[in-house]
């Protein structure tokens, strides 16, 4: 079997390590710049380095992981020369665009819209993790999705731990714009309203539950400016939706109405319980310890080791205070909440004290 993947970034580069690891008899091809696809090949993430995006035409299966406009202009140029019977399918975040471009196109392949719902803060294939698939949802979308014939990708997408799901592609579109384009724009939205005034004392106190609901503010433009051109109505409605709410509570709180918004606060709080715990979002949370250290040489290492020799990984690291001949706090962030604990407990033992 031989897939090709375009664009070894977060996502494509991501797909070829977990595909590698569960499925090392695939052959796999990538294309991207020169630089990246020599380090995946280096790395022994991909089997060959195709010098053009059309040389994946005896592909079985085409991942385009690609921005969105790169995407449907690759749909184009793939269509006429991929074998019969080759799929090809994309992992953007809207569908509907795609879809309509392939229906006017001729192709013996066919195209299956693909959307996994996980990701990280940062991209680029140097943040590419074999295991970001793992429990997430993965929608596919069109005609063909679920038919026999797709039974390939599905069988490929389920070996990495994907959980699939089928939709409409405008059904897509409009659930997309709700749970995953509205929060971006509230988090950017948020961050700008809140640390508007006298930023260094509000960035002071913006810790905890508000880094953790902005955390998606320090996403891409770049990426999101094609979501948001492609699927701008939908996002418009969400948008629209949701200055009603806010304008709801801010009328009750004018009125000392606290029997609406405590309707609010239980309505919420049902809906939220109902979300899926086994499942990754678009970003998957992160669970934090605070540190209180020295200022001294070797206190990073000594933290770092003790970690790296229980084989757990840190994901994310800031330095929140530190006066010098002093000391102060650090803050870790791990994958989940058990990891964080045992990390915890690791820490402690080797003298440093945490919250």
């Amino acid at each position: 079997m031989k897939i090709a993947i375009l664009g070894l970034g977060l996502i494509g580069g991501s797909l070829a390590k977990a595909i590698k690891n569960v499925r090392p008899d695939i052959f796999i091809s990538g294309f991207d710049l020169p630089e990246i696809t020599a380090q995946a090949f280096a790395e022994n993430v991909i089997d060959e380095q195709l010098l053009s995006s059309i040389d994946v035409k005896d592909s079985d299966v085409v991942f385009l992981c690609l921005p969105t406009e790169l995407s449907i202009q690759e749909i184009e140029r793939l269509a006429p020369v991929v074998k019969s019977g080759s799929i090809i399918t994309d992992v953007c975040s809207v569908k509907r665009v795609l879809e309509k471009k392939w229906d006017l196109l001729q192709s013996d392949g066919k195209y299956i819209g693909g959307h996994p719902m996980t990701g990280k803060e940062k991209g680029g294939f140097e943040n590419s993790d074999p295991i970001l698939f793992e429990n997430a949802i993965y929608i596919l979308t069109g005609k063909e999705a679920e038919l026999p014939s797709s039974q390939t990708l599905i069988d490929l997408l389920t070996a990495i731990g994907a959980k699939i799901k089928f939709l409409d592609a405008s059904l897509h579109d409009t659930i997309v714009a709700n749970v995953s384009h509205l929060p971006q724009l509230v988090a950017v939205s948020l961050v700008n309203a809140a640390l508007n005034g006298d930023q260094h004392a509000f960035k002071d106190f913006a810790a905890g539950g508000f880094r953790d609901l902005t955390r998606i503010a320090s996403s891409d433009f770049l990426i999101w400016e094609q979501i948001i051109r492609k699927n701008r109505i939908h996002i418009l409605t969400a948008l629209t939706k949701f200055q009603k709410t806010i304008a709801d509570i801010s009328t009750s709180i004018e009125k000392e109405d606290f029997s609406s918004l405590k309707l609010a606060f239980e309505k919420a709080k049902e809906k939220r319980d109902e979300i899926p715990k086994n499942s990754k979002g678009f970003l998957n949370p992160l669970s934090d310890i605070f540190i209180f250290v020295k200022d001294e040489p070797g206190v990073l290492f000594k933290m770092a080791e003790i970690l790296f020799r229980n084989n757990i990984s840190i994901k994310d690291v800031e330095i929140l205070k530190m006066r010098e001949g002093t000391g102060g706090t650090m803050r870790l962030s791990f994958d989940t909440k058990e990891i964080a604990k045992k990390a915890k407990g690791l820490i402690e033992q080797v003298g440093f004290k945490t919250r």
